[in-house]
């Protein structure tokens, strides 16, 4: 994919939904990286919008499922009906059998029911009645979640969001941009169709390019140097998994790929190792996420 599409796909982003300029930059990190991505903050904000916008503007499979907590794991993944017709049992595939799934506010329905996207996260991949169904390329789930002291949420399980790549913060914008909303009357969004613009060839090729930025020794210690930082600082030596920091390896290529690099730098992992890491620490003694994240950078250096 030239750069002038990427370009133009992060304007399409932020031209929809205003003042979201750092959320469709990550958004882009987690789609090229091979990644799936967790959008957090209030309701009304633009979270479902930007999601939205991205997969209008490429020709793939899009679904979007809306978590209630009335979901079954049958509404995701698909089910067998009996046809009489035929004396046969029919599969109906779910709606994880896409390029994007949205999940909408994914926290308001039970782990059990949000456990149904872990195969598929992992592994693009689903088992249904003992089969098992590879799940079209590329795959990429895009979450929205409520904050966690909003009435009737369910905490995303450790596991569950250990397979998210990023952690996107969205906030509300500053006052001007306020206005600009306001002054527009498109709530975030304007009215104006989005022209896909991308296939999902471009998209897996762009993705199988960002594996091939190139890594030096020295950034991959600085990489597990980072992630050995959170475990000391979080009093945890499970605080960050063998998969959150191969997470943070291949959303550092991806940021590098972006900006038109062919090397990963010290810049790009630091840029992206807060989201990768905010949604995966647990720290025993009660620290704060944002401190640990904030120490860890300012006591790591590159070898």
């Amino acid at each position: 994919m030239p750069a002038d599409k990427l370009k133009l796909l992060h304007q399409r982003l932020t031209e929809k939904v205003l003042g979201a300029e750092q959320p469709a930059t990550l958004l882009l990190i987690a789609l090229l990286a091979k990644g799936h991505a967790l959008i957090e903050g209030a309701p009304g904000v633009g979270k479902t919008s930007i999601a939205h916008t991205l997969a209008s503007c490429f020709n793939g499979e899009f679904r979007r499922i809306q978590f209630t907590p009335d979901l079954l794991p049958s509404d995701i993944l698909g089910y067998h009906m009996y046809k009489q017709n035929n004396g046969e049992f029919e599969f109906i595939p779910g709606p994880v059998f896409s390029n994007l799934l949205l999940a909408d506010e994914i926290n308001r329905t039970s782990p059990r029911v949000q456990a149904a996207l872990l195969e598929a996260m992992n592994e693009a991949q689903v088992t249904i009645d003992g089969k098992t169904i590879k799940l079209a390329a590329p795959f990429c789930v895009i979450a929205t979640q409520n904050d966690t002291s909003s009435t009737g949420t369910f905490p995303l399980p450790e596991p569950q969001l250990d397979r998210f790549l990023l952690s996107i913060p969205m906030t509300l914008p500053n006052r001007s941009i306020q206005e600009s909303i306001i002054l527009s009357q498109n709530n975030y969004v304007s009215d104006e169709p989005v022209e896909a613009f991308l296939s999902v060839d471009d998209i897996v090729k762009e993705q199988n390019e960002c594996l091939s930025i190139q890594l030096s020794d020295n950034l991959s210690g600085y990489i597990v140097a980072l992630c050995e930082s959170v475990r000391e600082l979080a009093a945890n030596s499970n605080a960050v998994s063998v998969r959150g920091s191969i997470a943070l390896l291949n959303a550092a290529q991806a940021y590098a790929h972006i900006q038109g690099s062919e090397y990963v730098l010290p810049d790009h992992v630091q840029y992206v190792f807060p989201h990768v890491m905010r949604h995966r620490i647990i720290c025993d003694d009660g620290s704060d996420t944002e401190y640990v994240i904030e120490q860890a950078l300012q006591q790591t250096v590159v070898a």
